[in-house]
């Protein structure tokens, strides 16, 4: 994608949804973290359908922890690696209680500290948590940063870091957002719907994929 080209196709995406957000369901900083880490090859959909029920009852790493793992399991059983996941998950609950007086951490170092939250859950719980404009590299992203030309890269890492250096300013907190929704609903991985892209003009992808 020409450098030129960047500003506007943000410019569209932001017109189109000017507050984006993560499709999670999620009402504090505990809950956003637990919540990304069950979401890990698993759907938004599948992750809110299973909280709805969690976090009611286990909002805080103190009652998750009071939960105990059989309790954990029975509430998440319909999300994927639930096991693994519920081990995790009540692991970060006890370090957080344990060295964080129940807080989740600000700084990337302290969040990928805990089990099972990776460089792509640290991200985004800085970004959508605290505000920072970090690049949560998931394959909806990896996807359309590649196949649009705007960041290429290899590796998720690479297409992060491409990303940071590419992105203007203005559109850096919310750009992961409207990266994973244009993926997830109009840059789609078996067939790019490119006859309703609003973003079409500025995509090196091509030839384009016409209308069914």
């Amino acid at each position: 994608m020409k450098k030129e080209f960047i500003e506007p196709f943000f410019a569209t995406l932001r017109a189109a949804n000017p507050q984006p957000n993560t499709e999670l369901e999620y009402t504090t900083v505990f809950e956003l973290l637990a919540a990304v880490l069950l979401s890990a090859q698993a759907t938004d959909v599948g992750v809110n359908k299973a909280t709805r029920r969690l976090f009611p009852v286990a909002g805080t790493p103190e009652k998750m922890l009071a939960l105990g793992l059989p309790g954990l399991e029975a509430h998440i059983k319909t999300i994927g690696l639930y096991r693994s996941k519920a081990r995790h998950l009540l692991e970060t609950c006890r370090l957080l209680v344990e060295r964080h007086g129940g807080q989740v951490p600000r700084t990337r170092e302290a969040l990928e500290a805990l089990p099972g939250v990776g460089r792509k859950t640290a991200n985004v719980v800085l970004n959508v948590a605290f505000g920072e404009p970090t690049m949560a590299v998931d394959t909806h992203i990896f996807r359309v940063s590649n196949r649009t030309g705007l960041a290429p890269g290899k590796t998720p890492l690479a297409v992060e870091q491409q990303l940071l250096r590419r992105v203007p300013a203005a559109y850096a907190v919310d750009s992961h957002h409207w990266l994973i929704l244009h993926g997830r609903y109009v840059c789609q991985a078996r067939k790019p719907q490119c006859w309703q892209c609003p973003v079409a003009a500025y995509c090196d992808y091509g030839p384009k994929t016409p209308r069914p």
